[in-house]
């Protein structure tokens, strides 16, 4: 419910105990943290189940003569949580955001919700103050996880707006958080939260750019530009002269069909021991898929943009893990192609020879994502020997019709590993479901003129997962993540925008933090 309006002549001042500064992934805001006095004309606070203020909101309340609390019970305002209500003429104030807080001890992920909600809720005002302390939680520093959920919130992408229309007129803002401990909130959000955002801003950034700006080399360029000046990082790409070096006939067969070659990008952060086995993480980054000879419908063919998503949020998580410094190793392997239909595309019934010396027979080249981390997963596994590997892609249309929006698939043979992935997505807000993968599977791809085939029917993530598989060491401990329904949203969460929605750096920078080994 919005627009209840109360009117007074009444105003104050009030003076900032405390006040540190960062900058959000969103260019024109700019995030402050500071103490309890609040001197704004637009605020936002959080009030509990049946209208419970805390402190913090009782002491706004008292500024407001108790017109705040009298406008929540007319509104019949009950806290639920992410309920959102705006108010305007509570003097001194122009407006106030009230958010619901709910009735339960919030988590790290609601946190995160609650300063989305905020994000959604704010105007393009000059500024804004967000009450950020008395909430009903056990989380040091909220204030900082309340800030991420807001940038996180707060994203949008209008590179290709005319100048002073739409998004583009958005004007320089800035948000404070008032807390009881701002340095520590301060620290906690530019120290490291504030580089999960930018990762997730860049796999953002790189799904929802068209497919003639994001190719394969210019993907390898836009990888090196946000590395430039990141500590014990190191960024290679290998050619298609170097491809061929390697036997990466499944790469390689998938982009001949494009004007563009194809990349397998490296990205390697030693942060770690000299002599402890990295984590390793494998993206699918197909720039634009067409579906090749076997040509995808019209119908949102324009989305095929975003099949680049797994490469783009295995580039994010390492530019989040390596910004905080961690002390692991970590590998990121982008497996980047175009794919596209012309006289030197493959074929339907082709057979491609791998890195790994398997052959694989093509059933439809727009199963092309498989093929190109079939390469990708026998590279990694040969040059750096991974304690944990991690693929990610957009992988199956049959992942996203079981899963909908609310869910990436999460398939591996080990289910301790599965139960640790799906607890993970449930504290970040990057929630996963498991699907099944056993010996029927493999059986199913099993060719009659290759080792395998590269479709075979129903359960399709499976099939896929399977492929996959297939390259993966016997007892490797491995994790296949389908991300086809949760990549691209027709309607925005609290911390995620409608389209492209950076899935899986929050998820990955998690799984990360949690597979660190102790000194």
């Amino acid at each position: 419910m919005w627009g209840v309006i109360y009117k007074t002549g009444l105003g104050f001042i009030l003076s900032c105990l405390l006040a540190f500064s960062a900058y959000a992934q969103a260019s024109n805001t700019r995030l402050e943290f500071k103490g309890l006095d609040v001197n704004a004309e637009h605020i936002a606070v959080f009030v509990g189940k049946d209208g419970e203020l805390s402190k913090a909101v009782a002491d706004i309340n008292a500024k407001t003569d108790g017109r705040l609390q009298t406008a929540l019970k007319d509104a019949e305002f009950e806290g639920k949580f992410g309920k959102k209500l705006r108010l305007y003429g509570l003097s001194p104030f122009k407006s106030v955001i009230v958010v619901g807080s709910g009735e339960d001890e919030l988590s790290v992920r609601q946190l995160r919700d609650l300063g989305g909600y905020v994000a959604q809720a704010s105007s393009n005002d000059d500024s804004l103050a967000i009450i950020g302390a008395g909430l009903n939680t056990s989380v040091a520093q909220s204030a900082a996880e309340l800030a991420m959920g807001y940038a996180l919130g707060s994203y949008s992408f209008d590179k290709y707006k005319a100048k002073g229309s739409g998004d583009s007129k958005k004007k320089a803002r800035t948000v404070s958080f008032h807390t009881e401990e701002p340095q520590l909130s301060k620290d906690l959000f530019v120290n490291d939260l504030k580089h999960v955002v930018t990762g997730v801003g860049f796999a953002r950034d790189m799904g929802t750019e068209p497919g003639k700006s994001i190719y394969p080399e210019n993907y390898a360029q836009r990888v090196r530009k946000l590395f430039k000046g990141v500590a014990n990082v190191k960024v290679e790409v290998m050619d298609l002269a170097q491809m061929k070096r390697k036997n990466m006939g499944a790469l390689m067969g998938v982009g001949q069909g494009s004007i563009h070659d194809p990349r397998l990008v490296t990205v390697t952060y030693m942060g770690g021991a000299s002599n402890e086995a990295p984590i390793a993480l494998v993206g699918k980054g197909i720039t634009f898929d067409s579906g090749g000879i076997s040509l995808k419908p019209n119908t949102g063919q324009w989305a095929m943009k975003s099949d680049l998503s797994g490469a783009a949020a295995v580039a994010g998580t390492i530019y989040a893990v390596a910004k905080r410094g961690d002390k692991v190793n970590l590998v990121g392997v982008m497996a980047m192609a175009e794919n596209m239909p012309s006289g030197k595309a493959i074929r339907p019934g082709d057979v491609l020879t791998t890195m790994s010396g398997k052959t694989i027979e093509v059933m439809s080249t727009d199963a092309e994502g498989r093929l190109v981390l079939s390469d990708a997963m026998t590279y990694v596994q040969e040059e750096y020997d991974p304690r944990l590997l991690i693929d990610i892609a957009t992988l199956t249309g049959s992942a996203a019709r079981a899963m909908g929006e609310d869910y990436a698939a999460v398939i591996t043979p080990d289910w301790d590993l599965t139960q640790e992935m799906m607890r993970i997505g449930k504290a970040v807000g990057e929630d996963v479901w498991p699907l099944p993968l056993n010996k029927n599977h493999y059986k199913a791809i099993a060719s009659d003129i290759a080792d395998i085939k590269s479709t075979a029917g129903r359960p399709g993530a499976s099939i896929g997962a399977a492929v996959i598989g297939t390259f993966v060491d016997e007892d490797r401990k491995w994790v296949h993540l389908d991300i086809a329904g949760v990549d691209w949203l027709d309607k925005a969460t609290p911390t995620t925008p409608k389209g492209h929605a950076g899935w899986g750096v929050r998820f990955l920078d998690a799984v990360v933090r949690e597979n660190q080994q102790a000194e």
